[in-house]
């Protein structure tokens, strides 16, 4: 593995930012004692389970709980009826929109199960075997619909719909009730002069399946609901204020009566920014006055909660015999699942991000079908649609006789490049990448037969918004940092550092934890590659206003001017009647009581200014020709980081990344059968990547600092998935020299695109 030693950031010299400390929570993770969402317990508590729909489509005549509600042990038992019936209002979750309205119906069904695994009923009883019995004795009644799982069906004048209100937003006039939620358009020149400037065009379709997180910890909550209205809910979360928002919204309570604490997070990228179990945990504790425990099952984690989208695609890109590309052109489908608000948007956005292109047309359609509801997965509809666009660039590349890189350096995005979807783009580093790319010893290795070598470059924007962060200095002058964004990937570690530079104390002073939405203002949730960058931004601020209070109170204490007090290295120094003075962070805090009283830096911002993120990956596979199987030999992932505060974590971030990008590429998919039924919802058969499946994942850590944040942080964790299946569907096409069009690349798929070939090649030689 290559060391991640950043290269590009001259600067500025740090003493604790970019080192690699051990990260605050370790010890707790390797020795059991850390909490995960399924470790809480309190006394008297019930254990909660959840009646799901059999069907994927079905109006749901009548609900008889009687039986179950008689049944001895079993204190509550609910329904939609339980939950409040919410009228259409879409709220940020992430980089996604949800909208009110189906999330009440998503987490109860009401007038529809409208999938497979859809909740219709829970129960909570004195323990788990009492309330499975409970769920046997629940009748529902169904009346069995025509269900729809691929988008173009669902696209059909004559498909079954799923919600006969449902008009598409963004098209004028406006349409009969259709399964396509919304249209969005993303435009840039004239596409039709562009092509006519062209001298080679491709054009082809491609299809994408759902694919899920794949989140080691199960969704996973305890709620107590006190008899004076006020309720307490330890959940796993990747944004605690978040679930208050919406479980308070969907049991009609006051955001102050409801206290969210997130868990310690088994895994979550993205997955876990919507609320599932919570508002149900909150309703049967209502009704029972008693604690309720939900965990999920894997069966219900794969069949109830969001996979990312699939999406059928068509893109077209034409390019001057010169290696210029004139113009880009996409139409972009995604599933949506059973309700609107699949990330169709920052797919359209990132499709032709990373080229600078005068003429671009990029269409998105929402379309619901019968599926869980999608969540956001790791810059969500950004791997699927640069799928697309990265293997016709590479197409384009081997018709223009071009090497791919050099093909892309000559089209790259730069500082000054206007992207389809509106700004400007600031400093950037994908030029950077690919040039590093370029340099690296493992674009020049020789291959093997039926070995090939891909590459494809990614994009991501990144966002900030609300965060709040508070230090709070003891008495023995160390400082307790509180942040309210989850940790999902060493970020603890990361504010604490940045924490200990602008102090200038040392990291081990410093003691991160995350708060529940009781000890800090709002902060939106871990998502979107924002909380290095957003909580970053105001751990730095909170620690300048600490130093302005230190220098005050050291001005204090020798009865100077506070202007002629500075702060260098941890210590307070001014000159005082000639003599030169200093005090510790520490001599301050001593005395903090006599100068003023406790000393509490703060920051509560909107953060402003994220970085665009770009990466650049190259990756080796060998195709077994007898049995279809695509092997993965080397991979070697290079992103610009902005400023790595922690290059291991970043590192980490990048393979991270690409591992999840290769089970995309060469084995996940959701299997369903005629009736709607997935058939693979468990790990078995469900197939994510094992340690034997991938190679030690190179990186290089490129560094072109995002002007807009203190450090130049840019976001990390959202890009490193973008490129990997690009890049391994190329790899394959230079290795046997077909092209897949279509994912996952499973072994069935390959054998049977290797021996339609020979048959070709046999026919056309007889």
């Amino acid at each position: 593995m290559n060391d991640p030693k950043p290269i590009g950031l001259t600067e500025r010299q740090w003493k604790v930012v970019g080192t690699t400390p051990l990260r605050p929570d370790g010890v707790d993770k390797v020795t059991g004692r850390a909490q995960f969402g399924a470790d809480m317990h309190l006394p008297n508590m019930l254990i909660g389970l959840v009646l799901r729909s059999p069907h994927a489509h079905a109006r749901i005549k009548s609900i008889d709980t009687s039986k179950a509600q008689a049944l001895p042990g079993v204190k509550a038992v609910i329904t939609s009826a339980d939950l409040c019936d919410l009228p259409s209002e879409f709220v940020p979750a992430g980089e996604m929109m949800v909208n009110y309205r189906d999330m009440t119906r998503n987490v109860m069904a009401r007038e529809k199960a409208l999938y497979e695994g859809h909740a219709v009923a829970a129960v909570a009883a004195i323990n788990e075997a009492v309330a499975a019995q409970a769920l046997t004795l629940i009748d529902v009644q169904y009346e069995v619909l025509p269900h729809v799982l691929d988008v173009d069906e669902a696209m059909k004048p004559d498909a079954p719909l799923l919600h006969d209100d449902m008009i598409t937003i963004g098209v004028e006039p406006k349409p009969k009730p259709s399964n396509v939620a919304k249209r969005v358009e993303f435009a840039l020149g004239d596409i039709a002069a562009g092509f006519a400037q062209a001298d080679v065009i491709v054009e082809r379709e491609f299809l994408t399946r759902p694919v899920h997180q794949g989140y080691i910890e199960p969704h996973a909550c305890v709620a107590s609901f006190s008899e004076d209205g006020h309720a307490e809910l330890w959940c796993t979360t990747q944004g605690q204020f978040i679930v208050r928002s919406f479980c308070a919204k969907l049991l009609g309570m006051e955001l102050s009566k409801l206290r969210v604490t997130p868990s310690e997070i088994g895994g979550g990228f993205g997955g876990k920014t919507v609320v599932y179990l919570e508002p149900l945990a909150l309703a049967l504790s209502r009704k029972a006055c008693k604690p309720v425990k939900m965990v999920m099952s894997r069966t219900e984690v794969f069949r109830a909660t969001g996979p990312t989208s699939g999406a059928r695609m068509r893109v077209k890109i034409g390019a001057t015999r010169a290696g210029r590309i004139t113009a880009g052109e996409a139409l972009l489908k995604y599933q949506a699942g059973a309700f609107q608000g699949s990330p169709v948007q920052p797919g359209c956005m990132c499709a032709f991000a990373p080229y600078d292109l005068e003429n671009v047309k990029v269409v998105g359609l929402d379309i619901v079908c019968n599926r869980p509801k999608v969540a956001a997965y790791r810059a969500p509809g950004g791997p699927i649609a640069e799928f697309a666009v990265e293997s016709v660039i590479d197409e384009l590349a081997k018709q223009l006789k071009l090497d791919p890189v050099e093909f892309r350096l000559k089209n790259a995005a730069k500082e000054g490049t206007r992207a389809a979807y509106g700004p400007k783009f600031g400093p950037i580093g994908l030029v950077q990448t690919l040039e590093a790319a370029r340099a690296h010893p493992h674009y020049r290795a020789p291959l093997k037969p039926n070995q090939g070598r891909g590459v494809a470059s990614g994009f991501w924007f990144n966002v900030g918004g609300d965060t709040c962060a508070t230090l709070n200095l003891s008495e023995d002058g160390t400082v307790s940092l509180v942040a309210g964004t989850p940790d999902i990937g060493g970020s603890r570690a990361s504010l604490a550092m940045m924490a200990s530079e602008e102090l200038g104390i040392a990291y081990e002073k410093i003691r991160p934890m995350i708060g529940d939405t009781s000890a800090l203002g709002f902060n939106f949730l871990t998502g979107g590659s924002r909380v290095t960058f957003s909580s970053g931004m105001a751990v730095v601020e909170a620690a300048r206003d600490m130093v302005r209070q230190l220098r005050a109170r050291a001005a204090k204490i020798w009865e100077v001017p506070v202007d002629e007090v500075t702060w260098e290295e941890g210590v307070a120094r001014a000159t005082v009647g000639g003599v030169p003075k200093s005090l510790t962070l520490a001599d301050i805090a001593k005395t903090a009581g006599k100068t003023g009283g406790p000393i509490v830096g703060s920051a509560a911002i909107n953060a402003q200014g994220a970085g665009p993120s770009l990466a650049t990956h190259v990756v080796d596979v060998e195709v077994d020709v007898e049995t279809g199987k695509v092997t993965v030999l080397r991979y070697t992932a290079i992103q610009d980081a902005g400023k790595a505060v922690h290059p291991a974590y970043v590192e980490g971030q990048m393979q991270g990344g690409a591992v999840q990008g290769i089970g995309w590429a060469l084995n996940e998919e959701y299997i369903y059968d005629d009736k709607g039924r997935l058939e693979n919802p468990g790990f078995l058969d469900y197939r994510v990547p094992v340690c034997s499946d991938v190679p030690m994942i190179d990186t290089v850590i490129v560094e072109v600092p995002n002007p807009r944040h203190p450090y130049g942080v840019r976001g990390v964790g959202e890009t490193p998935i973008v490129p990997p299946m690009a890049a391994i569907a190329n790899a394959v096409a230079n290795a046997i020299g077909i092209r897949f069009t279509e994912l996952p690349m499973s072994p069935p798929r390959v054998l049977e695109a290797i021996d339609a070939k020979q048959a070709a090649q046999s026919k056309a030689a007889a």
